[in-house]
């Protein structure tokens, strides 16, 4: 066995003559211990996605973490399995996650347009989508993992590689994983779930003659994501919150101040317009900019793809099947799968209209299978993290929308059958790109492929109970409306702007007309129109603490003398921001439920010093010194 992977994993050789990194005896990886492992770390990780995803509109791939606690977990409980054993898991941990960043884009629109969707509903339409971009994306394993080797690099699918060979020092990452989530479940605990006895808001608003908003939300999860994403990302983001708070919401103040007469805000009838406050600007105004500027991103994105969808169809159907690489018949088996439940949801979710349950079931089939091919091949390229889900999403919903305003189907009922349709595909969409990742990263370590389809495929239907329940269980919370939302959703906030609109005709066109051409005009600039789109349409409170977060790593790198030193420092870093992530996600959930639905704990309100801007210094303060000092000391034990 080699110590480290081979060059021939990074190309240089045909796919089918690649030796992998085990390439003798037993390619299983598998047992109870392994199973048991992976389930835990996949509800971990998709629930901690949905969580953090819906608050930040971010989410963090699941693979290099997945795969540094699992390799853990398997040195104690299955060790014979090895590094087989530890791709398994970090496969399990992808599945948990690519399905949560799916069904948050789409399914929490049901709620907000005012609807509500079963359990079994939204765990039919998820499993279904797991299913269906499973199966289609095993069609096409040979040609994106085998014959396309060295030509589709799958960058994460390599840093995963590289971790799992590495996996010897996976102990110091899981104790930096460990203070992140210590860290972010004890301010979690403080100033949200439980106690909530500490303001973690540093809160300046301006109602004069020039209306503006700023505010810093010391949130530990928000931070880590910042960290892991860098500055590039981040600033980037705050950009579109500078836009939106300091340019167009004083704009549209100045010239409602000048307003006579009763005009009334258009979806508020009690307040006068000339009275508008900040949030009022916000919530009925900028926030519609802000939706036609990821319409705009969304559509970009989407036509940008077209070369990759043409080129993708057209080489894949032209592919030619790797000598014993056929079909296998749990690969028949789970899309089939995929295609009867795609139908059974497409009946149980269209309220007896059998038309459209035939016709809609079909259409989602077909957009899902041409995005899932494209979708396995941007992986290939970008990664899953910077796969560009939204804008075949948005693609496909419009598609869909379209057909349904060409039927008839207009009324709220129909917007929320369209959104569990749309829910299908982008489920679909997700999976299948954790799914090919996951297999690149089997194809180069020697697993079996048809061990990890079965492991990820479990994952994903666990993930998408998960999701499924979380989303029901936060949904009083991401029904709320307002300036100050827990949860800002901002693509199922787009999608529920789009679908409704499209139906009722109801939309502030003028206002998403101006962002599509902020958007178009940000393309042209070839500035990245997605990333500052959602950096407009979040409140600034998320994305000034997420900046504030890659403002630290900034500092950890510049004050790093060797880049030995940074690279150690960076790399437990970023397992400290995993677990800050991880750990106010989950300890906030667990509150959530511990209040909500146990009734066991009393949720007190900060009063005095407590509830002022000074605590939320004192909060944003321990967050960062607490998080800053164990890395800086991890200089000591890593670099020399």
């Amino acid at each position: 066995m080699n110590k480290k992977l081979s060059k021939d994993a990074y190309g240089g050789v045909a796919g089918k003559d690649y030796v992998p990194y085990i390439s003798d005896g037993s390619k299983s990886g598998g047992n109870v211990a392994v199973l048991t492992i992976g389930i835990i770390l996949a509800v971990l990780f998709a629930a901690s996605t949905a969580y953090s995803g819906m608050k930040s509109g971010l989410t963090v791939a699941a693979g290099i973490p997945g795969s540094i606690i699992g390799s853990v977990f398997i040195a104690i409980f299955a060790k014979k399995k090895g590094i087989l054993g530890k791709n398994l898991v970090q496969g399990m941990s992808s599945g948990g996650e690519s399905i949560a960043s799916g069904m948050i884009f789409v399914l929490p629109a049901i709620i907000l347009i005012g609807s509500k969707f079963s359990f079994l509903e939204g765990f039919v339409v998820g499993v279904g989508g797991v299913l269906f971009g499973i199966g289609i994306a095993s069609l096409v394993y040979n040609y994106l993992i085998i014959e396309e080797h060295g030509k589709l690099m799958y960058p994460e699918s390599m840093a995963i590689s590289e971790t799992l060979v590495a996996s010897e020092g996976a102990k110091e990452s899981v104790k930096y994983m460990g203070i992140g989530f210590g860290i972010g479940g004890i301010i979690t605990v403080f100033t949200s779930s439980f106690l909530n006895v500490a303001n973690d808001v540093i809160s300046y608003v301006n109602e004069s003659f020039y209306k503006w908003k700023f505010e810093v939300e010391a949130n530990p999860l928000l931070l880590g994501i910042g960290f892991i994403v860098g500055i590039d990302v981040s600033l980037t983001m705050f950009a579109g919150s500078i836009l939106s708070n300091f340019a167009v919401t004083p704009l549209i103040g100045y010239f409602v101040s000048l307003g006579k007469g009763g005009a009334t805000v258009w979806n508020n009838s009690h307040v006068a317009l000339s009275a508008m406050q900040v949030k009022d600007i916000t919530g009925s105004y900028v926030k519609y900019i802000g939706a036609g500027m990821m319409l705009s991103g969304g559509f970009i994105g989407a036509i940008k793809l077209i070369p990759t969808i043409v080129s993708s169809v057209k080489e894949t159907l032209g592919a030619k099947s790797s000598k014993g690489s056929g079909s296998s018949s749990a690969e028949n088996l789970i899309l089939f799968g995929g295609i009867i439940i795609g139908f059974v949801g497409g009946f149980m979710i269209s309220g007896g209209n059998i038309l459209m349950a035939i016709i809609a079931s079909i259409l989602s089939l077909l957009l899902s299978m041409l995005f899932v091919i494209v979708s396995g091949r941007l992986t290939g390229t970008i990664g899953t993290s910077n796969l560009p889900v939204s804008g075949m999403t948005i693609a496909s919903i419009v598609i869909v929308t379209l057909l349904f305003v060409t039927m008839g189907w207009k009324s709220s009922v129909n917007n929320r059958s369209l959104l569990l349709f749309g829910t299908f595909i982008v489920t679909a969409i997700s999976a299948a790109g954790g799914y090919c990742q996951s297999q690149k990263v089997t194809f180069l370590i020697g697993g079996d492929k048809n061990e990890m389809q079965k492991y990820f495929t479990i994952a994903g239907i666990v993930g998408a109970a998960v999701v499924t329940g979380v989303i029901l269980l936060l949904s009083s919370q991401l029904a709320m409306t307002g300036d100050n939302v827990p949860f800002a959703l901002p693509q199922a906030n787009l999608m529920s702007t789009l679908t409704g609109g499209i139906m009722s005709g109801s939309l502030p066109w003028v206002m998403i007309i101006v962002g599509i051409v902020m958007g178009v005009t940000l393309f042209l600039l070839k500035l990245p129109v997605m990333t500052i789109a959602i950096g407009f349409y979040l409140p600034i409170s998320t994305n000034a603490i997420i900046l504030i977060g890659a403002f630290v790593r900034l500092f950890v790198e510049k004050t790093s003398k060797s880049e030995k030193q940074k690279e150690a420092r960076v790399s437990n870093g970023i397992s400290l921001s995993s677990g800050l992530v991880a750990g106010g996600s989950i300890i906030g959930l667990v509150g959530i439920i511990l209040i909500n639905v146990l009734k066991v704990v009393k949720v007190g309100e900060p009063s005095g010093f407590a509830a002022s801007n000074g605590m939320g210094y004192v909060v944003l303060a321990a967050l960062i010194i607490a998080s800053i000092i164990p890395i800086m000391k991890s200089k000591e034990k890593n670099a020399e």
